[in-house]
């Protein structure tokens, strides 16, 4: 079975990275128990590399109700794989890191009443943070996952360039923009130039028990009873009622607590009308939220800070791209403009719905990552 990766005739390696990156030298692969990386690691074992598999416990499982991850089922999948594959496995304790860097972040974030995606904070901080340091400390050289990516180095450029995996349905690239070239340098990404069949079909292959489990969509640390039942042990303050105002800010209903809400909301919200209302904006200093009409909810700009840009070492004044709002939207043509070093302005040239703060809007060009940032405000049609 052959790849399908896609290659630009522009993009090609610098010599000394070629050799960086192909050589068959030490790789950890962080292993979920799960079929992408399990069969990333078993690619690399059998290009010759020398694999270390480990699973990284970053929430305790007992610990409410158990969310979806560090599972005892999901570690011994994963110990099965390396047994099968003949590398060695490790479980790392990483929860006073996740808990400081990803677990107090999405606390905070729904305590100023945004809405955060945990994923990236975990992928800078953690898989390609944290984890890289521990991969150093076990003398390899590159950190691999089971993301669907695909990383190359530009010679023009002399920079690294993460570009969208070849499977659309599955790619992750949303996901990974806060990426640093330091650590892109320490980087695999073996699933990238395969589909998601074409990975269970590997799976398969390599005779692993994984190759039909489901994957989760869900965040890994919340369990079934929701987000909002975790969030309330730690800001009870944001799940105290209060007022739902209209855009002229008329009382029109009492809601639940603003943490239970976000921008786009149309459930839950128990308004009296023929016309159904949606949440347009949270205000966690007055406890109040804002809701209007559908055609309330679009929007043709955004704000966004905390810029990371991978194409370029430094983003143009001005730049045409697509760009995605949320991991599962399509890229929508868009205009970047360079506002400050950590802000952007961005227009998209039809309107978007339910550009929500604390998401991330991450801009392409084709299937080159220009990088991405965290969204702030969003304006256009109000």
């Amino acid at each position: 079975m052959t790849s399908g990766e896609k290659r630009d005739s522009n993009w090609s390696l610098e010599p000394h990275h070629t050799r960086s990156m192909s050589k068959l030298g030490k790789t950890v692969v962080a292993m979920s128990g799960g079929v992408d990386s399990s069969t990333a690691a078993c690619l690399l074992k059998e290009e010759g590399h020398e694999v270390i598999g480990v699973t990284m416990h970053v929430w305790p499982h007992e610990q409410t109700g158990g969310g979806r991850c560090c599972a005892p089922h999901d570690v011994e999948d994963a110990r099965l794989v390396a047994n099968r594959m003949g590398f060695p496995y490790y479980l790392l304790d990483c929860r006073e890191e996740f808990k400081k860097y990803v677990i107090d972040n999405f606390i905070e974030e729904y305590r100023g009443g945004r809405t955060p995606n945990p994923c990236i904070r975990c992928n800078e901080f953690l898989k390609f943070g944290w984890l890289v340091k521990k991969a150093g400390e076990l003398d390899a050289e590159h950190v691999a996952t089971g993301h669907y990516a695909r990383l190359d180095y530009d010679r023009l450029r002399k920079r690294y360039i993460l570009l969208r995996g070849i499977d659309e349905k599955k790619e992750q690239t949303y996901f990974l923009y806060s990426l640093k070239q330091r650590q892109l340098a320490h980087v695999r990404f073996p699933v990238g130039g395969y589909t998601k069949d074409e990975v269970r079909e590997l799976a398969g292959d390599f005779g692993l028990k994984v190759s039909e489990k489901k994957g989760s969509q869900e965040i890994c640390f919340i369990d079934e009873r929701g987000y909002a039942n975790f969030l309330k042990g730690y800001i009870p303050q944001s799940f105290t009622s209060g007022a739902i105002v209209d855009k002229s800010g008329e009382v029109i209903g009492q809601h639940r607590g603003i943490g239970s809400y976000t921008v786009g909301q149309r459930k839950g919200l128990g308004l009296p009308g023929p016309e159904p209302h949606y949440v347009v904006e949270l205000r966690p200093h007055d406890n109040t939220i804002v809701v209007g009409s559908e055609a309330d909810i679009y929007r043709t700009t955004l704000q966004a800070e905390k810029v990371n840009i991978i194409a370029f070492e430094e983003l143009p004044t001005q730049l045409d791209v697509t760009a995605k709002i949320r991991y599962q939207s399509r890229p929508a043509t868009a205009r970047v403009d360079l506002v400050a070093d950590d802000h952007i302005s961005v227009e998209f040239a039809e309107r978007q719905w339910a550009i929500t703060p604390g998401q991330a809007v991450v801009m392409y060009q084709g299937d080159l990552v220009v990088g991405g940032a965290t969204i702030i405000t969003a304006g256009g049609l109000q």
